[in-house]
């Protein structure tokens, strides 16, 4: 493996000293600023069935209170699912749990805010993606929640993404253009009323085709369905754009993305007796310069690298990264915040970076026994995983990023918290999504969370944090300081004016 691969040379810095906790303002750090929130800024959240429950009881007092409900509730199919730039970060797409996908566009103008091209981004287009489905065969209800979305490589004028829900992968074509209508006809004029028929041929013209203003079109190209029996949990597009990956709880398929009606299976992790069940498939991704080489997380926190040029069925991986399990300290949880929520290859390709419910690690494809580096996200929740198990936010699957240089990290936590981290300088912060933020160049106050009962503004207890409000999904512009965070069914931006 480490004849074909390229490998950098790269001094991890000590991070012994690196907190879970926020570090003070360093000199060259990032300053963070707010940049714009997208969507209704709500407080609670209104099921579905508790909606119709109060509508068929007071439709009245319902119709009295109407712009009250719309100021503070909001329906949980409005929750933002995933988030994702394109290549060259102009285009920001989101999914949400109705089956709709929204893309913004940077601001194309000339625009300057602090010298540098403003951070704006704008609807581009809105669609629906996926629509809720009932498997007649298995009697169960496929949701049209939005899993996955991945962007192809822009060729020409057209965007390209691929979106998934549990069981179905869509290929969707965006692209702008003049919309144009009928005029000068001869028998009627451009508001439909009738025309005095010329006696003279001479006197009719052509019909032509008048231009109108610029519309987005969003069109689907192919389906890719009927390849996994559980549900999709991954979705991703190799460098040579002609192939991609998708992955379930125990199965891996290949896909071309011309055909649809087969698809190769090149992981297959399922035991001949289910009952031998030991771990599952939780996430994999393709090596963005090598389309040979992918990766796959795993629910006990292991990480493995294929080669699929060794063999069609990739079921002996060519490395296996796990770090040495200490049985010493092992606990009802341990196994459970092993799991991997989310893996990712760095841009240069010699890392990769995964997630599990505390930790981010970084681990060096030279090295498989251990991470090269790790930081502790939310470590003071290490005492409240008895409350957590039961509430089930165990659960919850917490994405991670790089940033385009491959200096920071990004992910998400709990109160609508995020948190980077800076590789070179072993600098932390701990940022909070809130309203409260909601105008334009405000700068972010790094938080902290400590026990004890002083406490100063910007300090939180454990005790203290919302566990219903969290930011799972969160991306990083591939070249620009700027992130996005989906909050609930909001989706903030921020960027750094330095």
């Amino acid at each position: 493996l480490t004849v074909f691969l390229s490998f950098h040379d790269f001094m991890a810095s000590d991070l012994s000293g690196c907190s879970s906790e926020t570090n003070e303002d360093q000199p060259g750090e990032i300053q963070w600023y707010f940049s714009q929130i997208k969507g209704q800024i709500e407080t609670e959240v209104i099921n579905e069935d508790f909606l119709l429950f109060f509508v068929s009881v007071s439709v009245s007092q319902f119709v009295m209170v109407d712009s009250y409900w719309e100021k503070r509730l909001f329906r949980e199919s409005d929750v933002i699912s995933c988030v994702e730039f394109n290549h060259d970060g102009e285009l920001l797409a989101t999914g949400d749990k109705g089956g709709r996908i929204v893309i913004f566009q940077r601001d194309q103008s000339n625009k300057l805010v602090n010298g540098h091209r403003s951070p704006e981004y704008k609807v581009f287009s809105t669609f629906q993606s996926h629509e809720p489905e009932f498997d007649y065969l298995k009697s169960i209800e496929i949701e049209e929640k939005i899993n996955r979305i991945r962007w192809l490589k822009r060729k020409n004028v057209a965007h390209f993404l691929l979106s998934t829900n549990d069981k179905t992968i869509k290929l969707w074509k965006v692209t702008e253009r003049d919309k144009r209508v009928d005029g000068g006809w001869n028998l009627h004029d451009e508001y439909g009323t009738p025309r005095v028929l010329p006696r003279d041929s001479s006197a009719l013209h052509l019909p032509k085709l008048v231009p109108m203003e610029m519309v987005v079109e969003a069109s689907r190209r192919r389906v890719f369905s009927n390849a996994h029996a559980y549900h999709i949990n991954s979705l991703s597009v190799n460098s040579d754009q002609e192939t991609f990956l998708s992955s379930d709880d125990l199965r891996i398929n290949l896909w071309h993305i011309e055909i649809t009606n087969q698809s190769f299976n090149i992981v297959d992790a399922k035991p001949a007796n289910m009952e031998d069940l030991a771990e599952v498939i939780t996430g994999a991704t393709f090596h963005p310069e090598h389309c040979n080489i992918f990766a796959y997380s795993s629910s006990r926190g292991t990480i493995r690298l294929c080669d699929m040029r060794d063999r069609a069925l990739c079921d002996h991986p060519a490395c296996v990264f796990e770090e040495p399990e200490d049985t010493s300290s092992n606990t009802f949880f341990t196994e459970i915040i092993a799991s991997v929520s989310d893996v990712k290859f760095s841009y240069c390709g010699d890392y990769l970076l995964t997630r599990d419910y505390l930790t981010l690690k970084v681990w060096d494809l030279k090295m498989q026994n251990r991470p090269l580096e790790t930081y502790d996200v939310h470590d003071y929740l290490r005492s409240r995983l008895c409350t957590l198990y039961e509430n089930d936010c165990m659960f919850d699957k917490f994405e991670c990023c790089w940033s385009g240089d491959n200096r920071h990290l990004l992910t998400g936590a709990y109160n609508n918290f995020f948190r980077t981290f800076n590789r070179e300088s072993g600098t932390d912060m701990t940022l909070e999504a809130t309203p409260e933020l909601a105008q334009f160049h405000t700068m972010l106050t790094p938080k902290r969370v400590c026990y004890g009962s002083k406490r100063r503004k910007d300090e939180f207890t454990p005790d203290a944090l919302d566990y219903s409000k969290k930011i799972l999904h969160c991306v990083w512009h591939p070249q620009d300081n700027i992130i996005a965070a989906a909050a609930t069914n909001n989706l903030y931006i921020f960027n750094d004016y330095n």
